[in-house]
């Protein structure tokens, strides 16, 4: 089994991040999960959270505001909704993703729908605090 995996992180404008890596933490809409070489193969949905990635003993850290994973033995690409480095994340930019997510929230008819918006606004919200923004 190799020692790293290929981590592609993708957002609609650019590639975000290319890197060999040791370990890939993913917020996923299941929970967070870290994939590493060998893993078993899955697609999982991304909710708006922070994506970690060890490169030789050191880390670097991305923010993601929903997407997909697809990781296998060999490799983990994000596609992302919109993807940053942690440190380009501003308050601006998380009250405006809060507020329009309150927006669809509030018209939302009860179910399912209103449900995962609700979610969505909540994993915005601890995304804020996470940062300390």
């Amino acid at each position: 089994m190799a020692d790293t995996m290929q981590f592609d992180l993708v957002a609609p404008e650019r590639m975000v991040h290319s890197a060999s890596a040791t370990a890939v933490t993913i917020p996923a809409a299941e929970g967070d999960m870290t994939a590493m070489p060998g893993h078993a193969p899955l697609i999982a949905t991304l909710r708006p959270g922070v994506v970690t990635v060890m490169t030789d003993g050191k880390s670097e850290e991305f923010v993601v505001t929903g997407g997909f994973a697809e990781v296998s033995a060999t490799a983990a690409a994000l596609l992302a909704e919109e993807a940053m480095p942690k440190s380009e994340v501003t308050a601006d930019f998380l009250n405006e993703k809060i507020a329009h997510a309150e927006k669809l929230v509030g018209g939302a008819e009860p179910g399912p729908q209103a449900a995962l918006l609700g979610q969505q606004l909540n994993d915005f919200m601890g995304l804020k605090s996470r940062l300390g923004l």
